[in-house]
């Protein structure tokens, strides 16, 4: 029941993220119209006039899909999970109390739970508040408009399947583009090109091959660099916003104290393999690349009360 409960929230939230940021729409729908346009021009002119009359039609074609598949169900999960949304009290609380008293937090065994106030709850440790979705997002790393969601603890491992698999399309598309237009030359130098074939079909077909290579050198280079970027923040242990507001403090202590080197918060290191399974989970390497829910590494890691545990 309330896994229904919470899913119909999150359908509810979903549609008005829909209505705020139109933005997001918009990347939605060229997310998948570059998917059908480059599964469409890869069947339709380069491998059946190719590879017609070889297996390989078959092989590049289905291998080709079979990664256009992954790249939409990793999307799709992306988009319509929870990224780690911080439930909000069925109350309304007071936090005069707590906002005068703040410094009482950490004596009472809760340090690094905040106040939001425009949520007007209380988030747990590394949770920040994202102005397209209007609510805290637990351990969000930023709001992407490409799935129209944020990216935070529950959703991340999705959000990189889909690069990883963007990825792979835009190369394999890159090499079969590439190959089919070496052939095509080649017939043309042995004679074997269909004379009837008219001009403008030639010309339809390279503006083909141009658009697709364009587009798969733009999100290649796009995908792998936030690939990178969230591969490097799992490993440190440090969300984007996390990096800037740790560099704006040492920034603000090295220039007020400029004569002593700045003071580093002490932060327990976890072995990047522990980090990495923090995200994709504790199966084989093997189900990180499928688009499988995956639990926790901890005990009841994402399962957590609105409040938190001191006295209000």
């Amino acid at each position: 029941m309330r896994k229904r409960e919470r899913g119909g929230a999150f359908s509810k939230m979903a549609l008005l993220r829909c209505r705020r940021d139109p933005c997001g729409v918009v990347c939605l729908v060229l997310t998948y119209f570059s998917v059908f346009y480059a599964d469409y021009v890869v069947v339709q002119y380069v491998l059946i006039p190719a590879y017609s009359d070889s297996v390989w039609c078959t092989l590049h074609g289905s291998a080709f899909n079979v990664i256009l598949l992954l790249l939409l169900a990793c999307h799709s999960k992306a988009v319509f999970s929870d990224p780690g949304v911080v439930p909000l009290p069925d109350t309304a609380l007071d936090f005069s109390d707590l906002r005068s008293q703040s410094s009482r937090m950490s004596d009472r065994g809760c340090e690094g739970w905040t106040v939001c106030s425009r949520c007007e709850t209380y988030r747990p440790p590394r949770a920040h508040h994202c102005r397209v979705c209007q609510r805290c997002i637990r351990r969000m790393d930023h709001h992407c408009p490409w799935i129209n969601n944020c990216v935070g603890e529950l959703n991340q491992k999705y959000f990189i399947q889909f690069l990883f698999y963007t990825g792979v399309a835009s190369l394999y598309s890159m090499l079969l583009v590439v190959s089919a237009w070496v052939w095509r030359i080649r017939s043309e130098l042995d004679g074997d090109a269909q004379k009837e074939e008219d001009t403008p079909s030639k010309h339809l077909i390279v503006a083909h091959y141009i658009i697709l290579l364009v587009e798969s050198v733009l999100f290649g280079v796009f995908v792998l660099v936030i690939f990178y970027d969230q591969l490097a923040s799992i490993v440190s242990d440090e969300t984007p916003i996390e990096q800037m507001r740790n560099r704006l403090m040492m920034k603000d202590r090295g220039s007020s104290n400029s004569s002593q080197p700045p003071h580093h918060a002490a932060h327990t290191r976890k072995p990047k393999l522990a980090l990495l399974r923090e995200v994709f989970g504790r199966g084989s390497v093997f189900c990180w690349l499928l688009p499988l829910h995956s639990s926790a590494p901890s005990i009841g890691g994402v399962a957590y009360s609105a409040l938190p545990d001191y006295d209000v």
